[in-house]
C-alpha cells in the first residue's frame, strides 16, 4: 500500500523505528506484565488493569477522540494526572479532525479539544489519517466479507497502523488482551479474523491464542 504508508508516516514520524512492539488490549482480566519488556508498548484509553496484571509501562497511549468518552475526559479537571497519562511519551488520536462543519449541530469530533489539552504537556500527538481509515475498511470488506461501510476499532486501526508503517523483518508485534468484543458499532468478527490472520502469516502474536476452529 505504497500510496497510504506516506501519509501514515508523516502523521505518526518514528513509527518505522519503535522496534520491538508490545500492544495492550482493554479485554477483562488481561494479563500483560511481560509487555514491559518491550521497547515500545502502546496502551488504550482507560487501560485498566494499568500498574498492575496489566504492566506498569506505557510509551504510547491511545486515545478516542470521536464520541461521548472524549468528551468526559475533556470535562474531567484530574485527566492529566491519570498514571497512565502522566507515564505515556506520547499519545495517538486515532480520527482525523472533522472541518468545523462536518461537526454540527451535535458534535462527535473533540480533537481540536484534544490537542489543546494534551500539547501543553510537551509530548508528541499523533492524529491518524484519514488514509488508515480508507485502507482498514478496504481491508475488512475485502478481506472478510464485513460489509455496510465497516467502522474500524481503535485497536485494529493502531494495529494495521503498526503493520503498514514498520519496516519488512520487524519483529512481531505482540497483541494482548484483545477480546474483540465491545460497542457493536465494531466488526467484531471481522477483526478478529483479520489478527488471525495476521498471526499466521508471523506479523503479530496474539496473547492467549486464538482458539482453533
Amino acid at each position: 500500500m505504497p500510496d497510504d504508508v506516506d501519509p501514515l508516516r508523516a502523521a505518526w514520524p518514528g513509527l518505522s523505528d519503535l522496534g520491538a512492539v508490545a500492544l495492550v488490549g482493554n479485554a477483562p482480566g488481561t494479563e500483560a506484565r511481560a509487555a514491559d519488556a518491550a521497547a515500545a508498548v502502546l496502551r488504550f484509553n482507560n487501560a485498566p488493569g494499568f500498574g498492575g496484571r496489566s504492566g506498569s509501562r506505557v510509551t504510547h497511549l491511545a486515545l478516542v477522540n470521536r464520541g461521548g468518552q472524549m468528551r468526559e475526559w475533556l470535562a474531567d479537571p484530574g485527566f492529566l494526572d491519570r498514571p497512565v497519562v502522566r507515564q505515556a511519551e506520547a499519545f495517538v488520536l486515532p480520527f482525523p479532525m472533522l472541518p468545523e462543519a462536518q461537526n454540527r449541530p451535535e458534535p462527535i469530533c473533540f480533537t481540536r479539544g484534544a490537542l489543546a489539552l494534551l500539547r501543553p504537556l510537551g509530548k508528541p500527538v499523533h492524529v491518524l489519517p484519514e488514509e488508515l481509515h480508507d485502507e482498514a475498511r478496504r481491508v475488512l470488506e475485502a478481506g472478510t466479507g464485513a460489509g455496510g461501510r465497516p467502522n474500524p476499532s481503535t485497536g485494529f486501526l493502531i494495529a494495521l497502523a503498526l503493520l503498514l508503517g514498520r519496516p519488512a523483518g520487524a519483529p512481531a508485534v505482540e497483541a494482548h488482551g484483545f477480546g474483540f468484543a465491545g460497542w457493536p458499532g465494531h466488526p467484531w468478527a471481522a477483526e478478529r479474523a483479520w489478527f488471525t490472520d495476521a498471526a499466521a502469516a508471523g506479523r503479530l502474536r496474539l496473547h492467549p491464542p486464538p482458539a482453533d476452529g
